[in-house]
């Protein structure tokens, strides 16, 4: 693995391409072992033999113990860390297993960690970049003859094209329709996409406890360089300029064909095919859809990382703006579906939040495409994406969502516009004082509800303390008293105005 600190760099055995086929196998197979114990099923002691199966699956593969003292101590760890699960399945059980597990392999397999520091960066390295070794490293196994290494210039489009129809067909009907057509029993009955994610999940869990690759200090780098070459040809081969073209060509493709159904229903209002109602089209896809988004961002600041072979590529740039702009609009399409949303079934919190992270991520991909023609560093790029949030955030604070919320509730709620769904009286004394007016509007709207007097003055009342002392004051209460006693003073012009 690349070296992710300026202090250390990697690991405590050179990567052999012999053994990655035997150590994929062990981990597809413990992949498969937590589906059937985990996915869609209650967790007891099915956590236990899990953690039994990878201890046992990283015992098989890194056998070379330097230290049987350690490793024995490692065992005892684990069965330590075993003993809170089995007894009861809890968040700080769960966390039992985990630390015992990585402890357990510490002892087992990394030597140089003779100080409580040294152990300790050894398990912020493990938590923090072993996750994410799996999908770069597993591909040395591709390594082997010119055949492979076309199957792997192959490999990422392939996965990442997969992984984008699952998502369009989560997020649109008709995709999931033409999917179905393909195999319905294999493809949508048992790999969902929840079950992919599950699956990439498990894979980069498990991946960092069977190939075991320790990070070194500086010092100890300069003998492994040599021995670190194949996988870094790989790893090249695996981002070079010729499977970003192929990636590139191949995500075009599908966006497009999802943005021209947008394009179709959603924005043009076209009328669906039969068994499709265009409340089922709309609904479904505005967080999936973004999930793609955020997809394929990453996707673009690995493939035109600054300096690589994709950057200086005219085709290659050409077609990274024609994917971004149709990631921009496959964005705008998740606001409206959204925004449909809300109008039938009003705003939350939320729903809110929604909004605001689908704006930072539209702009987040402008920032990408202005890095990449301006050609500017990473570092301006997170930059630039700081101070975008930074702003939001505060432009944010001083917005009244508690207020907005209440209003359009109210205002876009059955009751007053015939549409949507009816008022959800309890949501709205949960926005606190802030809601009272809108509060006072829905006890217009049904004066036979006497639970609402007392809602009302329970707020009133939390009113009435902020504004008691210097130290609760805050200006939007005081601008809410002032219209509070304007329409005590006015009711009837209060009543007319609501």
């Amino acid at each position: 693995m690349t070296s992710l600190a300026p202090a250390e760099a990697t690991e405590i055995q050179p990567a052999t391409t012999s053994t990655l086929p035997f150590k994929l196998a062990i981990v597809l197979a413990l992949a498969a072992l937590a589906d059937f114990l985990f996915y869609d099923a209650r967790i007891g002691l099915s956590l236990a033999v899990f953690a039994i199966a990878v201890a046992g699956g990283s015992w098989l593969v890194n056998r070379t113990i330097p230290d049987r003292r350690r490793a024995l101590i490692g065992a005892v760890v684990l069965f330590v860390g075993l003993v809170p699960v089995i007894e009861e399945v809890s968040t700080v059980s769960v966390l039992f297993v985990i630390m015992a597990l990585a402890l357990g392999l510490l002892l087992a397999t990394n030597p140089d960690t003779t100080t409580l520091g040294d152990g300790a960066r050894a398990l912020r390295n493990l938590f923090l970049f072993g996750p994410f070794r799996f999908f770069l490293e597993v591909l040395q196994v591709f390594n082997m003859s010119s055949f492979t290494r076309g199957i792997a210039a192959w490999f990422l489009p392939a996965v990442l094209g997969i992984v984008f129809i699952a998502l369009f067909a989560a997020a649109n009907p008709l995709i999931e329709q033409w999917v179905t057509l393909l195999n319905p029993k294999l493809i949508l009955d048992y790999v969902s996409v929840g079950r992919i994610l599950f699956w990439a999940m498990m894979l980069a869990v498990i991946w960092p406890f069977i190939h075991v690759r320790w990070r070194k200090r500086r010092a100890k780098v300069a003998a492994e360089v040599a021995e670190r070459e194949p996988a870094l040809s790989a790893r090249a081969e695996f981002l070079g300029a010729p499977t970003i073209l192929r990636s590139l060509i191949l995500f075009n493709v599908l966006f497009a064909a999802q943005s021209g159904l947008d394009a179709l229903y959603l924005w043009g209002h076209a009328a669906l095919p039969a068994g499709v109602t265009y409340a089922a089209y709309a609904h479904r896809g505005a967080y999936p859809l973004i999930v793609t988004a955020l997809l394929a961002a990453a996707f673009v600041l690995v493939a035109m990382r600054p300096g690589g072979p994709a950057e200086k590529s005219p085709v290659i740039r050409l077609l990274v703006y024609i994917w971004v702009g149709q990631n921009v609009l496959l964005v705008a399409s998740s606001i409206l579906r959204l925004d449909i949303y809300v109008a039938i079934y009003l705003l939350t919190y939320w729903r809110i939040a929604a909004f605001i992270w689908m704006g930072l991520v539209a702009l987040g991909l402008v920032l990408i495409v202005a890095r990449i023609m301006l050609d500017r560093s990473n570092q301006w790029l997170i930059g630039a994406n700081l101070i975008a949030l930074t702003s939001v955030l505060y432009i944010v604070s001083l917005v009244n969502f508690d207020a907005i919320i209440a209003d359009y509730n109210v205002t876009h709620s059955r009751e007053v516009s015939g549409k949507g769904v009816q008022i959800d009286v309890n949501y709205l004394s949960q926005l606190g004082p802030q809601a009272l007016p809108a509060i006072e509007k829905v006890m217009q709207l049904r004066p036979g509800e006497t639970c609402l007097v007392g809602r009302r003055d329970r707020l009133v009342e939390l009113q009435r303390l902020d504004m008691a002392s210097w130290r609760t004051w805050g200006f939007r209460s005081w601008r809410l008293q002032r219209r509070l006693d304007a329409q005590a003073k006015n009711p009837a012009k209060s009543q007319g105005a609501g």
